[in-house]
């Protein structure tokens, strides 16, 4: 598991790769901020960290469940590495077949009982316009021992400024070479583009591989965006008001 979190105003940042026992990585990396002299700690030296700061850990066994060991089985039949929306429809007995049966919605091809959840990405935005975000993973299906993400890659899954804050989610090495989430705020200080402006620009310029990814948004103004090239991206977004919305779709 992989993490990361950033303070806008003063573009702090703590970040946490390689977890195995660590039930929220994203503690954890607040903890690299606050309490550490360095920003990113990996492997057995966060595992450790972890342990010296007391937080909570686990058994690995704790992180296991079913259905991911069925998507798992899958993608070494098939020999491929999944992302969550690219699951195979084949097979689907040992991960949510019968889920399928009840409940018919789809996205990306792929039914919404299937979805494990995966990568979980936070922005915010206080009364006085401070920015913050916080992204989380447990990366992808069959990855490669030693693989890192964009999840807690500071510029690529995780940004935050004066400016505005981004949680990027989807194919971690096309939003690292698109540098997704600082290029948002880029494009918004120097282009002069509105939150959202910019959102759909880097959606749009930035994903020139081919790749599929998604972010979520907010500016020191207040202002919420989010924007995708797959078929959907879980989402919601809440206002001190009582204000909630929750959707899925564009």
């Amino acid at each position: 598991m992989e993490a990361s979190i950033m303070d806008g105003p003063k573009r702090r940042f703590g970040a946490v790769s390689g977890l195995s026992t660590v039930k929220n990585p994203v503690s954890l990396a607040r903890l690299v901020m606050d309490k550490s002299p360095h920003s990113y700690l990996a492997f057995s030296g966060a595992e450790e960290f972890a342990q010296q700061q007391g937080v909570e850990m686990m058994e690995k066994e704790y992180f296991i469940t079913q259905d991911n060991v069925g998507m798992l089985k899958q993608a070494k039949e098939a020999k491929a590495i999944l992302f969550d929306y690219r699951i195979p429809t084949t097979g689907l007995d040992s991960c949510g077949a019968e889920a399928e049966n009840e409940n018919p919605m789809m996205m990306n091809g792929v039914p919404l009982s299937v979805y494990a959840a995966e990568t979980v990405g936070c922005v915010v935005v206080d009364i006085e316009g401070r920015c913050a975000a916080a992204t989380s993973t447990g990366g992808l299906i069959n990855k490669m021992v030693g693989r890192i993400g964009d999840s807690p890659i500071i510029g690529s899954g995780t940004y935050a400024c004066k400016l505005c804050a981004i949680s990027c989610t989807g194919e971690g090495e096309s939003i690292l070479r698109g540098t997704l989430a600082r290029d948002v705020a880029a494009v918004m200080e120097y282009k002069g583009l509105k939150l959202q402006e910019a959102v759909d620009f880097v959606i749009k310029e930035r994903l020139d591989d081919g790749g599929k990814a998604g972010l979520i948004a907010v500016s020191n103004l207040g202002e919420v965006a989010f924007g995708f090239n797959t078929n959907g991206m879980f989402r919601a977004t809440a206002t001190q008001d009582g204000f909630m919305e929750i959707a899925v779709w564009e």
